[in-house]
């Protein structure tokens, strides 16, 4: 996910932000920039890795095939051909950042926070997890709604100097499924290709569109009967729970935006999240033979929750629309996004609902 990564490219040049932005912000960035810092003093060119005989021969065939991945961005997917993803840092902890999400007790629509270059985002990212659920802790006494989640990765897009400041392979996903750390490195490297500093779910709907469109291309060009087995099945559950959450977003909206007063509101809201997760239930026993991946997060679901998921889903199907109306041809197609993205909002969402 973009965003964390590209605050620091202000936040490195700026020693006097307490005058204009309030110390507590000169305190998130300051964390922003040593935890990504940190990040990358871990990191170490791939072959420096692959010569390493303290390397592990599993982690040796991961980086290899990582490479071959970050190759296929670039020939086959005309993805950024730079220093991103060149690189490997093992973090020693499961997340790379923890983001923090709120949405008002009867809403979807995300809490945004602005900052330089990248400008407004539904989400702030901390490296330490307790400062991220600390913050959460402040929106609840708010009275917002928050989700605190784990991020694999993020993107600084593109936008830092120097070779050593490109964002590094991980150990939070190098073990992925061969389809799922295809489908990662190819969601990242979109964040370079276009940016609205305005509009989280179009910068990450059309992430998941290339993730989507390149993740096929390369299992169909490169993966084993193997992984595009292991693809389906992954890709079938994350199919499935998209199209039950799609559903319940809509009728939580449908709520939340009718006339009924607010104290019935929230007897209907809680009425449809008990019938979500009964529905999940079903799902997980019937279709996914006792699944436990989406657990936690169904266990935790609330506004935030299914706030986030449609900054990732929402536009999907206008982008892939898209991406088929240039003739499969990835140059036209993001020539498009970018010249989309310098528009006014309310003039990109309309051009890009026309396609």
């Amino acid at each position: 996910m973009a965003g964390v990564g590209g605050v620091l490219v202000a936040v490195l040049a700026g020693a006097t932000l307490c005058l204009t932005a309030g110390c507590s912000t000169v305190d998130y960035y300051s964390q922003s920039i040593g935890g990504h810092l940190s990040l990358l003093r871990a990191a170490k060119p791939v072959p420096d890795w692959l010569a390493d005989a303290q390397t592990a021969p599993a982690l040796k065939q991961r980086l290899e095939l990582s490479q071959r991945m970050r190759d296929f961005a670039v020939s086959e997917l005309k993805l950024p051909d730079n220093a991103s993803y060149r690189r490997y840092a093992d973090l020693k902890r499961g997340s790379a950042v923890w983001n923090v999400v709120a949405t008002p007790e009867l809403s979807l629509t995300l809490q945004t926070h602005c900052f330089p270059v990248v400008g407004c985002v539904g989400y702030r990212g901390f490296f330490n997890q307790q400062e991220a659920e600390a913050f959460g802790a402040q929106l609840r006494e708010q009275g917002l709604e928050v989700t605190v989640y784990g991020v694999s990765a993020y993107s600084t897009l593109g936008r830092l100097p120097t070779a050593w400041l490109a964002d590094p392979l991980l150990n939070t996903f190098i073990n992925w499924s061969e389809g799922e750390l295809a489908r990662m490195i190819f969601h990242e490297l979109s964040h370079q290709v276009a940016y609205a500093d305005d509009d989280t779910m179009f910068n990450e709907s059309f992430a998941t569109a290339v993730e989507r469109i390149g993740g096929a291309r390369w299992l169909a060009a490169h993966g084993s009967a193997q992984a595009r087995q292991d693809y389906e099945r992954i890709d079938g559950r994350r199919q499935d729970f998209r199209a039950l959450t799609l559903k319940y977003r809509q009728r939580l909206t449908e709520v939340y935006t009718g006339p009924l007063p607010d104290a019935d509101k929230r007897i209907a809201k809680a009425t449809l999240m008990s019938e979500f997760r009964a529905e999940f239930e079903t799902l997980k026993a019937t279709r996914w033979g006792g699944f436990t991946g989406y657990d936690a997060w169904v266990a935790r679901a609330n506004n935030a929750s299914f706030g986030v998921l449609a900054a990732y889903n929402e536009l999907v199907p206008q982008f892939e629309r898209l991406f088929a109306s240039k003739g499969g041809d990835f140059d036209r197609f993001y020539a498009e996004v970018r010249r989309l993205a310098a528009l006014p909002k309310d003039q990109r969402r309309a051009a890009l609902n026309q396609e």
